[in-house]
């Protein structure tokens, strides 16, 4: 049989194939839970959420998806023990892809939000252990991630219990909520579209090298706000008050919601797009680099169809599966509204920019996950399913041993097929 086909060889065929297969198990899990409180909360049709997460989605990852990668995800081998033999790197990576999206699959059958970061991250370790020994990990990185566990959702669940309980004490537990919604909506506009424009700089530009020093980023942040500030009064115009039961009167309340979930949600798919495709092609670059006999460096070049690959995948999965993940985030943890929705989606927004300023190892699953548990305690404990959240605590500590244990049996099956 002819070793190539239309000049390609077949490791980088199958590569592609593991790399969009994980695109796929990325869509399906990680970006549908970020999705899942807007939907929860009848801000957006599953329809809706499905094209508005696809496109932004997909624009991150293609636009600024970057131009490289990290060989190793997260620094977690020493590149100097993977540059004595390269094609275990090989082997390896493939192995990853394959281990990482299998668990990713698994999770999302049984509805659970889990970390893709921590999926490829486990899956590496795993690989370099067996295939080049302890010490080419950097476990100091791994312990760093473990950490994670704790403060993500930390982070994210003191902040969305503040937020919320922010929203009850300034609107709704006054005695005319819809009056003070009007005067407090510019204020609210104005925090989403800040912190949108400090995701959007921190975060979701980092690959076009666009790195403003933090007073310039606050600045625009600023004006950035300021333009949201005045979409607020536009809006606030035409809300007018009515004589109906108060029933009708939350029900306008809520409305103004919508908007700011819908608006933070689609922030966090961009940002999301732009940085996670990395878990699915940064593996696939390395594998063409050692196939094509290109010396092992911390980063490596990433092709436009690597791009497409990655965005292609990620819309797809969300399209056929992302429904699981977003009714566990959306309603099984908690009932949400949309300004519970809101304060979960602000809170995980503004600890992703903390994080990512600080350098703090942290997952948006594991984020937004504590903002949604955060919002339903400033409801009593009585608000939450302790039986969903002790499930998808097992799969967050879970994530990184099952992912380890997949990625060395599939570590020697592609050694063992390839050699």
């Amino acid at each position: 049989m002819d070793a190539s086909w239309l000049g390609i060889s077949p490791v980088i065929w199958i590569a592609g194939g593991l790399a969009l297969y994980m695109a796929w198990a990325i869509g399906a899990n990680d970006v549908a839970n970020a999705m899942g409180t807007s939907v929860g909360s009848g801000s957006l049709s599953i329809r809706n959420a499905v094209i508005c997460a696809g496109i932004l989605e997909f624009c991150g990852a293609f636009f600024v998806g970057g131009h490289v990668t990290d060989t190793v995800r997260k620094g977690i081998l020493d590149t100097n023990a993977v540059s004595a033999d390269p094609q275990l790197l090989l082997y390896g990576m493939l192995g990853s892809l394959a281990a990482a999206a299998t668990l990713l699959v698994g999770a999302t059958r049984f509805g659970l939000p889990v970390s893709t970061t921590h999926s490829i991250v486990g899956a590496i370790v795993g690989f370099g252990t067996v295939g080049l020994g302890p010490d080419a990990v950097v476990w100091s990185k791994v312990l760093s991630i473990i950490a994670s566990w704790v403060t993500s959702p930390l982070l994210g669940g003191i902040l969305g219990y503040a937020f919320f309980q922010l929203i009850r004490s300034l609107i709704l537990d006054r005695e005319d909520p819809l009056k003070e919604a009007k005067r407090y909506t510019p204020a609210f506009f104005f925090a989403v579209f800040f912190v949108i424009g400090l995701v959007t700089l921190f975060k979701g530009l980092k690959n076009l090298k666009l790195d403003f020093e933090l007073p310039e980023a606050l600045m625009l942040s600023v004006v950035v706000g300021a333009v949201g500030a005045g979409l607020g009064v536009l809006m606030t115009r035409r809300m007018k008050p009515t004589e109906s039961n108060e029933d009708d009167r939350f029900q306008q309340v809520e409305r103004v919601f919508v908007v700011l979930v819908v608006l933070t949600a689609c922030a966090v798919a961009f940002a999301h797009g732009s940085n996670d495709v990395a878990n699915a092609i940064g593996p696939l670059a390395a594998i063409i680099n050692v196939e094509q006999g290109v010396e092992i460096a911390k980063e490596a070049a990433l092709a436009p169809w690597m791009l497409v690959v990655g965005g292609l995948g990620i819309v797809v999965g969300l399209a056929t599966w992302g429904y699981r993940v977003m009714e566990t985030v959306g309603q099984k943890i908690t009932e949400l509204t949309p300004s519970r929705a809101f304060a979960a989606q602000l809170a995980s927004a503004v600890t992703i920019v903390m994080a990512s300023r600080m350098g703090i190892p942290v997952s948006t699953t594991h984020i937004l996950v504590g903002s949604v548990l955060g919002v339903g305690l400033a409801r009593g404990i009585g608000a939450l399913d302790l039986r969903v959240v002790a499930n998808i605590a097992i799969s967050w500590v879970s994530t990184l041993p099952i992912a380890a244990t997949l990625s060395i049996f599939f570590f020697f099956f592609f050694k063992g097929l390839l050699t």
